[in-house]
């Protein structure tokens, strides 16, 4: 991405991933926000020493390291004006703002391609930009159940729980990363550029593509079925020895049954044919599940993984953030990184989900705080002039 140039409007975590994807393969990405209306990823935190500071939260540094920051206080004219400059500078914009919003600043696509016809700009949304919901707002929860997510997600019989968190605010920017590379392709081809509407809700269902499929076929509506899976038994997550200790159980295969049921109960529990197909398995799936309860519910998680993994078994301990943290494949990967933050302390984040062996991924700084890359935006990048970076600076306009 070296040469590639960003503007990045988007807040929170779906747009904000898509940038930070960009700027950490080599993408000059500045974070256009204001400190007069705190983008909700700084207020989520969590936050060092666990003291709410917005300039110093872990989701927010996680969405935007490597890019740079600029102060932009959009209600003011000269605000805008210094945004459609950083529009003519760019080759890509990103924005999450509600439909229509980039229009009335003045910096959406039409307006802006009229003085940079090969811009490439990213629109992320719930909805996407037209149609009846388009203006339904929300974050990834909404859209999780738009989608259909949170209706088949928990105990059968009971209240949906959904996925954790906002769904799909992690599941559009992957999609939208793979339309934008497209797109960057396409205008090294040809020299054009376009404009490109990304509904969070439509990325969502395309996950749930066995579930429509099947519904179109038989008319059978998905529904909630807890840790159970159709294709596998057993599938679950069993109590382990130890406080709120869990791991996660699943044979895929007759075979891998087997092998876990010489384990649990030897060669009598091997040869019950109660257990000796999947549909017998899922016959008998409440007497399977509690026989593993009780297997399992003395035995340290981890030695349960161990032993299973190591038969080939697929096994894991639920992994709470201390795990997740030491977690050897993790810590060998390199996945947790740092950089000193100039506020004090350190930036924690997350490294790029892909290795790139010829252009790996680079952590130069971390995310910005407010107003930190001002004046080398304005100056290097746009090439104003002290004058007038004075008076933006006198107006309010970079806050």
């Amino acid at each position: 991405m070296a040469g590639i140039k960003v503007m990045d409007l988007a807040w929170v975590v779906a747009g904000p991933l898509i940038g930070r994807a960009l700027a950490d393969f080599g993408a000059t990405v500045v974070r256009v926000e204001s400190s007069r209306r705190v983008e909700t990823a700084r207020l989520m935190g969590p936050f060092p020493g666990g003291k709410m500071n917005p300039q110093r939260s872990a989701l927010y540094d996680n969405c935007n390291t490597n890019k740079w920051g600029l102060s932009l206080d959009l209600s003011q004219q000269s605000a805008r004006d210094v945004a459609r400059d950083l529009g003519n500078w760019a080759d890509v914009v990103i924005e999450s703002f509600m439909p229509g919003q980039m229009a009335r600043f003045g910096l959406d696509y039409e307006s802006l391609r009229r003085t940079n016809p090969a811009l490439i700009m990213l629109s992320t949304s719930l909805m996407g930009q037209t149609g009846p919901y388009a203006m339904l707002s929300g974050y990834g929860n909404i859209g999780a159940a738009l989608s259909g997510y949170q209706m088949i997600v928990g105990a059968p019989d009971q209240l949906p729980i959904g996925p954790f968190g906002p769904y799909t605010d992690y599941v559009g920017p992957r999609f939208a990363l793979v339309a934008l590379l497209a797109a960057l392709d396409r205008r090294r081809r040809t020299g054009e550029g376009c404009y490109i509407d990304v509904s969070q809700a439509e990325a969502g269902i395309a996950f749930l593509g066995p579930q429509i499929a099947d519904y179109a076929s038989s008319g059978r509506i998905a529904g909630a079925c807890g840790n159970r899976d159709p294709a596998f038994a057993p599938h679950g997550v069993f109590r382990a020895s130890g406080e709120d200790s869990w791991v996660a159980i699943v044979a895929r295969s007759d075979a891998e049954w087997l092998v876990l049921a010489e384990l649990m109960g030897g060669p009598a529990l091997a040869r019950d044919s109660r257990f000796a197909t999947l549909e017998a398995r899922k016959r008998n799936e409440d007497v399977l599940e509690s026989m593993l309860g009780v297997w399992a519910r003395d035995r340290d998680a981890q030695a349960v993984e161990r032993q299973l993994q190591a038969a080939g078994v697929p096994a894991h301990v639920v992994a709470g953030t201390g795990e997740f943290v030491a977690d050897e494949q993790l810590q060998a990967q390199s996945h947790i990184r740092s950089l000193p933050h100039p506020l004090g302390g350190e930036s924690v984040f997350e490294a790029a989900r892909y290795d790139l062996s010829d252009t790996p991924a680079t952590y130069e700084r971390p995310a910005p705080h407010f107003g930190r890359d001002n004046e080398f935006v304005l100056r290097e990048l746009l090439d104003y002039g002290p004058e007038r970076i004075a008076a933006l600076t006198a107006s309010g306009a970079l806050v």
